[in-house]
Order: C-alpha cells, then structure tokens, then sequence
C-alpha cells in the first residue's frame, strides 16, 4: 500500500467518526502512526549504507534473517511487513491505558471502526494518554499505563521495525516480530484474550525453533527461564483473581470500606509472594523487578495476554508444529460462538504441560 493510499485510508477513518474526544483520540492517532510510516527507511538500503552504524547492520540483518524464518517455518503472512525502519529516539512506539472499575478485574473497552473493541487504547503521547487515565481515576476506576515497543495494523499496512525492536536483545526482538506477526493471521473482535494470547504462542513456539535452528543454546536457556517466570507468574495472578472475584462478589453485602481493605491485603500478598519467587531470577519477570503499586488494571492486562497462551501452545503440539494446520484450526475455532471457543480453549490448557 502506498503513503498517499494509507494516508487517504486513515484519513476516511476519522470522518466516519463523531464527537469531540473520539475525533481528537484518532487525530493523535493518524498523526502518530503516519508520522511513523513516513519517516521510515528501506532496510535494503540501510544494510548497504557505510553510514549505518554497525550495531544497527547487525540488527537488520537478524531482523531480515527472522522475517525469512516466520514466512518459511512459522507460515505466517509476512508480505513486506518489516521491511522498513523507522528511528523513534525512545524504547517504544506507543504507550497503552488500561482502566479497570475499583472492585472488578472486568477492563473497561474501547471500541473502533475495523478493529471492534479492546482492553486497552494507545496513545503516542504519553501527556495525552495521562489526560484520559486522570478521566478514570476521578471516576474511582483502577488504571495502568505501560509503554508499547510495537503494534500491529493487523496486514493494513506494512509494519516498519523501529528502535522499539532493535533496542532489544536479538531473541526478544524476534520473537516480538513473530507475536506482531501473528495478528495478521486470526484477529477477533471484542476479544482481546483470544488475540493477545495467539499471539504470544507463536511467539513462544516460534522462538523456540528459531533458536534450536540457530543452535543457540544460551539464549534457549534464558528463553526457557522466561517461559517459568511466566508461568509462576500467572499462576500467582490467577490465585489472586480468583481471590478478588469472591471478594468483589460481595459488593453490596460488605461495606466499601472493608471491600478495600481486603482487595488491598491480596495486592500486598501478590506482591511479596511475586518477589519470592523472583528474588532468583536472573531477569525481570513478567512484572517487573519490583511491583509496587499493583492493582485491577494490572492483572486484567496481564491476563489478557496470558490467559490462553497455554491452550495455544497446546494446539500447535497437537498439530505437530505444522503452522498453516496450526492457524486453520484457530480460525475454525474464532468462528466458534464466544462460549464454545472459551470451553474448547479452557480443556486445551488443561491438557498442557510445560516441556522444560
């Protein structure tokens, strides 16, 4: 797709849209990402400049190296997604709220033309996107905000790489370009659970095989390190869930004010039973070196994105690792009614079991 066709495509987007914030929200947003799309750079090109400084080359040319493994062994659409780059002067691309109600796990959705509804909304600047969350906390609503290193227009348009992925070790940032990948394969509306957790099997699973393939054994260590951190993780994040979901269900029964007091002893106990568990680790874990200020908007995001990871996984086992049997079976199951696919999800991940 050229500029000037995705410039006119963004642009039908807004005046499909009505109301003042909705207006002002997609303004951000075209700006933002068109600012992106035009500032990019060939990486053919960047490859062949002497000017480009070696630790870029060097990331490229991984960068090329994954694009042809996720097109070749992962068999996922990659066209020329990737191919270009983009220098931001910052770790990440966009910046994500989450908001959640004080006494629900329930994230509060957003909805958009082509996309339908999501958990979160992002922001390209971080000043607006504290604007809106101070519009939440007045309402009492539990809120997050956590920088973005990439996103994906879901094949609308070609992905650029940029310094929020080479800023990364060589295995994250590949496996980042598999998980952003990914969404252009199988993409529900108004279920954000279902795509974020696709999203990061392939990016597990294809990680995994780029780095038996590469023979690399000390990344397939740590790679395998985080895959416990995150499993120890959502285990302490499930217990805790589960815990706030009694508790919020008594709302009405119990006065506010012990409803606050007991969601605030699980937090605590979240917190000190995760630095527990992570006093060894040799790197972050999936939240942070040492979260403090925990809350509804924080589980709701991690659970979105973890919460069907297990099932996924299981899946590409059941077919063998074969990719395209992988993502035919995923897109019969996203036609599935919400119920049946959240029931044949639920007894995949029952079926898992870490292969450490």
């Amino acid at each position: 797709m050229t500029q000037l066709s995705q410039i006119y495509l963004v642009m039908l987007l807004i005046t499909t849209l009505s109301g003042c914030t909705t207006v002002g929200y997609y303004s951000q947003a075209v700006s933002g990402h068109l600012s992106l799309m035009m500032s990019t750079q060939p990486v053919t090109e960047l490859l062949d400049a002497p000017s480009t400084p070696p630790q870029l080359k060097q990331k490229l040319s991984v960068a090329n190296d994954a694009r042809e493994f996720a097109e070749n062994r992962l068999a996922l659409p990659v066209g020329d997604a990737f191919s270009t780059y983009a220098e931001l002067g910052r770790p990440w691309v966009i910046v994500n709220l989450v908001a959640a109600p004080e006494f629900s796990l329930e994230a509060h959705r957003w909805c958009y033309p082509v996309i339908g509804c999501q958990s979160y909304r992002g922001y390209y600047q971080l000043e607006k996107a504290r604007k809106e969350e101070q519009s939440f906390i007045d309402d009492g609503y539990d809120t997050f905000i956590g920088g973005v290193t990439a996103y994906s227009t879901l094949g609308w348009f070609d992905d650029p790489l940029h310094t929020g992925f080479t800023s990364l070790p060589d295995n994250r940032m590949v496996a980042l370009m598999f998980h952003e990948l990914a969404h252009r394969v199988v993409y529900i509306d108004d279920d954000t659970a279902f795509n974020e957790s696709f999203a990061t099997a392939v990016e597990l699973e294809g990680l995994r095989l780029w780095l038996e393939q590469r023979d690399d054994r000390e990344g397939f260590r740590s790679a395998l390190a985080r895959l416990q951190h995150r499993s120890q993780t959502l285990t302490l994040v499930e217990t805790a869930s589960a815990q706030l979901e009694t508790l919020y269900a008594q709302r009405g029964t119990l006065p506010e004010t012990e409803l606050r007091q007991r969601k605030a002893q699980v937090f605590e106990q979240l917190q000190d039973n995760y630095r527990a568990r992570s006093e060894d680790w040799e790197q972050p874990g999936p939240l942070g070196e040492d979260p403090q200020e925990l809350n509804n908007a924080n589980l709701a995001l991690f659970s979105q994105y973890n919460q069907y990871v297990p099932a996924f996984r299981q899946l590409i086992r059941e077919k063998e690792t074969d990719f395209a049997a992988f993502y035919r079976a995923v897109e019969a199951l996203s036609r599935q009614p919400e119920e049946s696919r959240r029931q044949t999800l639920d007894q995949l991940g029952q079926r898992f079991h870490e292969d450490l």
